[in-house]
């Protein structure tokens, strides 16, 4: 069962291999409750069953349209023969997801964009009021990322927030985005949902980037914050420096691969004093791709952002704040600050399983040679 606040629902998995959700379920559910209209914009669609629920949507008639990133279609070079397809191939399933949906007649463009199409989320039933809702996250709709990755989906029913993502929408539709972006979404605004305060940005438009800084520099007791791709290109991480440095404590964890690069922003963080870990690919586990951020356990940072500089000023990306104190609606007056939910699954109001996520020791210094110890290469 996922945490609902009012009109907001947080689902963290999936459930394969330890997480207390479903990830590939309400996905499908999303689809199959649609009545007249969907919009879709995901980077893959890789998802024999996601995709067979697309079809059955086509088949009520329900007016689909989605954009998917062109390079899950493509070969990386010229194959010898175009005519043979190679099952071996790691695009195949795409392309025949592709194939069948061109034969239902669904609506479907590959992004116009030469970067990264990195968006994940839905639009349905946006003409229909109570029906509209917006699903959103850090999500692929592919077997790995539904199964095997750590991953969040954020569902919000509000016909205020559909028109926020149908206007991201029509601009991918266009391809105007990213280098080609040729129009600008309107400044974000705060607005109440069920009593929660919610933000949505895109980037490269928003510069969501700055915004995260800004909640961080707003924080009074502490961060945490899970995330995929995280580059010392962002200058996020020099916020986190400089809100360690002012004895708030910061604690991270990152997936083992990127956090394992000699771009990632680990170093840096753990020469600083961050608490940080990268998770272990045991129990089925294959990577860490959310990207969330909890401040003082009231606002969480939530979407497809990944903390690099492509994907500040280049990919298409959506990140969603919203507010919650203590796994529950703020009574008081909204702050100034933006929202977010809080991911305190443990506690028994709740009733949720707590995700486990199996973790190395906190990254540390070797203070003899300088050099971090063997938990990152």
């Amino acid at each position: 069962m996922p945490l609902s606040v009012g009109n907001i629902e947080l689902f963290m998995g999936p459930k394969q291999v330890g997480a207390p959700d479903d990830l590939e379920k309400p996905i499908i559910d999303f689809i199959d409750s649609v009545d007249s209209t969907l919009e879709i914009a995901v980077q893959e669609l890789e998802s024999v069953s996601i995709a067979k629920a697309i079809l059955r949507a086509r088949k009520r008639r329900v007016r689909v349209r989605l954009v998917i990133e062109r390079d899950y279609l493509s070969e990386r070079s010229p194959v010898d023969d175009p005519w043979v397809e190679d099952e071996d191939n790691n695009n195949i399933d795409n392309r025949k997801i592709y194939a069948a949906l061109l034969r239902a007649k669904v609506h479907v463009i590959t992004d116009l964009n030469p970067n990264i199409f990195h968006q994940k989320f839905m639009v349905k039933d946006w003409r229909t009021s109570g029906k509209t809702q917006v699903l959103t996250g850090s999500t692929n709709f592919t077997p790995t990322g539904t199964s095997v990755n750590l991953n969040h989906i954020v569902i919000i029913t509000s016909k205020r927030t559909a028109k926020v993502y149908r206007r991201e929408f029509e601009e991918l539709w266009s391809g105007t985005f990213g280098q080609k972006r040729s129009r600008h979404q309107p400044k974000p605004s705060v607005y109440q949902i069920s009593n929660v305060p919610v933000k949505i940005l895109f980037a490269p438009d928003h510069s969501p980037e700055m915004e995260v800084m800004k909640q961080m520099l707003k924080a009074k007791r502490r961060i945490d914050f899970a995330i995929f791709t995280f580059a010392t290109s962002s200058g996020i991480d020099d916020a986190m420096i400089a809100i360690q440095r002012g004895n708030i404590a910061v604690r991270g964890v990152l997936d083992l691969g990127q956090g394992n690069q000699k771009w990632a922003a680990s170093r840096p963080l753990v020469v600083e004093g961050v608490e940080l870990y990268l998770a272990r690919r045991t129990g089925g586990v294959k990577k860490l791709h959310h990207k969330l951020m909890v401040i003082d356990e009231q606002l969480i940072i939530a979407g497809s952002f990944n903390y690099t500089e492509p994907a500040t000023a280049l990919n298409g990306k959506n990140r969603g704040h919203r507010e919650f104190e203590r796994g529950r609606p703020r009574q008081d007056p909204p702050p100034k600050t933006v929202g977010g939910i809080c991911t305190n699954r443990d506690r028994p109001h709740h009733q949720h399983q707590r995700q486990t996520v199996r973790l190395t020791k906190p990254i540390s210094l070797n203070s003899g040679s300088g050099t971090l110890s063997g938990r990152l290469k």
